[in-house]
């Protein structure tokens, strides 16, 4: 039987110990030097680097790299909350591409500061210049603690919130800011109810109405000067829905949700106008959208609802991720 030859190995030992082609090593002592450094290969500088059509890109960057930020309450507590941040800028048809970097870099030379949507004009104005871009859009994504009380036994509880500031940058320059918000609320049906009323009435049939945990997500527009709370658009929600669900409950705040469900039987339609009620009065939001799901418990499917304010080139009711919505 003819022997056959060991096949070549380049990263791994092969048959009989022979040495791999390549030698895999990491030198700890390497000491980086300026003259290094600058003779680093750079991509920018690549005559062929550009792959597939030469058009415009209208954002690209980076997504869900997180660090810890602060965040001041209404009351004035600094809060340090882990955020996912998202960075993008545009692309001119003639340019390679981005020093991902660099928008990472733009956070942490911000780190020590409290951050406000005003934070985030500075940081997309950065972006611009370092960059090279017409456009900048970034978005921070974290979750916000609010003590809430119990409805009757005087106990506390903390309530998180799904939170995104918005900041984007046009080619013009003009900074416009938004505030997304998830509100997770219970919803008794009106028809499960009067049904159930209707057998207890003609057949003394004991009934429960069907409700379900919900969820809305408000975003809106802040109007230019003006300053937003979180807190502020929790205490809308909570002013036009009524029916938050609990943190801390005994015996009597059980008692109490449920009289609470009973005062406020609401529809998926009910709550999309509800939140229109209590936001289009709100001088300091310029433009919104309220993206309801309530989540049956009388079928298989949820029951959706999308409504804005209307404003001419604003926010429309085009919303199709209810899926994020379950909660």
């Amino acid at each position: 039987m003819k022997k056959t030859q060991p096949k070549k190995m380049y990263l791994h030992r092969g048959p009989g110990g022979t040495k791999p082609s390549i030698v895999r090593s990491y030198d700890a002592g390497f000491k980086l030097t300026p003259a290094y450094q600058d003779s680093l290969p750079d991509m920018m500088e690549a005559q062929d680097a550009v792959q597939g059509a030469p058009v415009p890109i209208q954002q690209v960057g980076v997504s869900n790299f997180r660090l810890p930020l602060r965040y001041r309450t209404k009351s004035g507590e600094v809060l340090v909350l882990e955020t996912a941040v998202t960075g993008t800028v545009s692309l001119e048809a003639a340019l390679k591409g981005i020093n991902m970097s660099r928008i990472v870099r733009s956070f942490y030379e911000h780190g020590t500061e409290v951050f406000t949507l005003e934070t985030l004009r500075r940081i997309l104005a950065k972006y611009r210049r370092k960059v090279g871009a017409m456009q900048a859009r970034v978005r921070l994504s974290f979750s916000y603690p609010m003590l809430q009380p119990s409805l009757r036994s005087g106990l506390e509880g903390y309530q998180y919130y799904a939170v995104t500031l918005e900041g984007t940058m046009d080619a013009a320059g003009r900074f416009r800011k938004f505030i997304e918000f998830d509100f997770v609320y219970s919803s008794a049906c009106p028809c499960s109810a009067e049904l159930s009323e209707h057998a207890r009435d003609l057949r003394g049939a004991y009934a429960i109405p069907h409700n379900q945990r919900s969820k809305a997500r408000v975003k809106v527009e802040v109007s230019a000067g003006a300053r937003l709370r979180i807190e502020d658009l929790q205490a809308h929600c909570l002013a036009a829905l009524k029916t938050e669900t609990q943190v801390m409950v005994k015996r009597e705040d059980e008692q109490a949700f449920a009289e609470l469900n009973g005062a406020h039987i609401k529809f998926v339609e009910d709550a999309a106008r509800l939140l229109y009620a209590a936001l289009a009065g709100d001088r300091r939001i310029a433009d919104f959208q309220a993206a309801c799901s309530h989540l049956e418990s009388l079928h298989s499917h949820d029951a959706v609802s999308v409504i804005c304010k209307g404003v001419k080139g604003g926010f429309t009711a085009d919303f199709t991720d209810f899926r994020s919505l379950v909660c």
